[in-house]
């Protein structure tokens, strides 16, 4: 393995053995092979990956795809049917909740006894414990058996013993999942400051979000095998994408340019006063100059609905490709009924080149309880008026969609990732990925 590998994964293969009945495992053992009584279910098939030094990688994937089984073969709890796992470093794993911790012991015990396993000697603990006692911030309850704990303390303790063991290699299974916001925050500044230092995170979750912000590269993992690899806004919109189609069956709709978002994204923050509604095509911004779509643009859903075009206004219904900041803006999205839509739901999300959602809104809320109903063939427009927000200099995407039904149950018709693209202009964004249009600033002596 090169010098510059920090893990390196081949031809990792894991099978289980099902047994139906306890017995049965003892009858397997009696008949040295000669008749099977049990199943056999492979949980990874043929994985191979490596990761460099410094490097964050994530992997995601559904319930039973073979994230954890891929975490724990890395760090050795379990052994691989078949492949090797080589690495290179020091590994602290924060895995399932509570992992390796006794429940007898309290929870210094258990720092004490965590050390010893990754080979500290009691004294190099003594120098760390004050540090991960504070950092896990429980009180009292650091002397009492974890047992008692609740999920969140279990997480927090287990946070503050992996973020000061030395660690060259970072191996995470939704932890993050758990625990206030405080805290969370409080292990995303660690994580920062733990990769810009130079050291390796292999991170797990379903935190669409959160991969996108930590990780360069992405595995989508499903049945075992690894379905595609690259950035994670890539990555992200084809998962995604495979999410609805597991829902609601085949996309209707093909792309070259595949992407989508979960639900949960279409409910963003909004930026303050932004007003929608839903009018009939025949209105007066009928006229507006249309600017078609890339030709491999297409999208993906069902087809009930074709979303026609997009358009990013100012207030004099000018078409705009550039934006400062602070100007009340209009985004219309003029959309085909295709069949007879008894809710449409029609909604944005304004991302970053990052594929970082900064916000985006849907007329779930404000059009569902009077919703217009639209029958086959008509057209008709979603108009968002909003204050745009004070964005840093750079290339901005808006993705649209547009779908029939509530915001927790609905049939997504078609989605349009990067549908509209736009540029920022600003330079005043002091902190974040943007910025609210202040009326003024000023220091005033009392």
């Amino acid at each position: 393995m090169r010098s510059d590998i920090a893990i390196s994964v081949k031809n990792l293969t894991k099978t289980y053995r099902i047994f139906g009945h306890p017995g049965d495992r003892i009858k397997q053992a009696l008949t040295v092979g000669q008749k099977r009584y049990h199943k056999e279910f492979t949980a990874l098939k043929d994985v191979s990956f490596e990761i460099t030094k410094g490097e964050t990688v994530g992997i995601i994937g559904r319930n039973g795809s073979g994230k954890s089984t891929v975490l724990q073969l890395v760090c050795g709890i379990l052994k691989p049917t078949a492949g090797t796992v080589q690495i290179n470093g020091r590994v602290s794993a924060l895995l399932e909740l509570g992992a390796g911790f006794n429940p007898e012991f309290t929870g210094r015990e258990n720092v004490y006894f965590q050390g010893a396993v990754m080979g500290f000697t009691k004294a190099e603990m003594e120098a760390r414990i004050s540090a991960i006692v504070d950092f896990a911030d429980i009180g009292d309850f650091i002397d009492q058996q974890v047992r008692t704990y609740s999920s969140g303390m279990f997480v927090r303790l287990a946070f503050a013993v992996n973020a000061h063991m030395d660690a060259d290699i970072l191996v995470i299974d939704e932890a993050l999942s758990v625990g206030d916001a405080f805290f969370v925050q409080k292990c995303m500044r660690f994580l920062h400051r733990f990769i810009d230092s130079g050291g390796t995170v292999l991170f797990v979750s379903h935190d669409i979000g959160a991969v996108t912000h930590l990780c360069r590269t992405v595995y989508w993992l499903d049945h075992g095998t690894v379905m595609q690899k690259g950035s994670p806004k890539e990555v992200a919109e084809s998962y995604v994408e495979r999410l609805y189609e597991a829902k609601q069956g085949s996309s209707n709709l093909t792309t070259n340019s595949q992407a989508i978002a979960p639900r949960s994204e279409l409910t963003m923050t909004q930026p303050r006063d932004m007003r929608l509604d839903f009018v009939n095509a025949t209105s007066n911004r009928n006229d507006i100059e249309i600017r078609p779509f890339p030709r491999d643009l297409v999208g993906f859903g069902k087809g009930g609905a074709t979303i026609l075009f997009v358009d990013l206004q100012d207030a004099d219904q000018n078409s705009l490709n550039v934006v400062v900041g602070g100007e009340l803006v209009t985004l219309l999205i003029r959309s085909c009924a295709n069949v007879e839509l008894k809710h449409p739901l029609v909604g944005f999300l304004l991302k970053n080149a990052a594929g970082q959602i900064l916000f985006g809104d849907n007329t779930y809320l404000s059009c569902y309880a009077n919703s217009p109903h639209f029958v086959a063939h008509q057209e008709f427009d979603a108009i968002f008026e909003f204050r745009m927000p004070v964005l840093p200099v750079g290339d901005y995407a808006v993705t649209v969609a547009i779908a029939d039904g509530s915001q927790m149950d609905h049939i997504q018709h078609h989605w349009m990732h990067d549908a509209l693209v736009l540029k920022s202009l600003s330079s005043s964004v002091a902190t974040g990925l943007m910025g609210i249009p202040m009326q003024s600033i000023k220091l005033v002596a009392r």
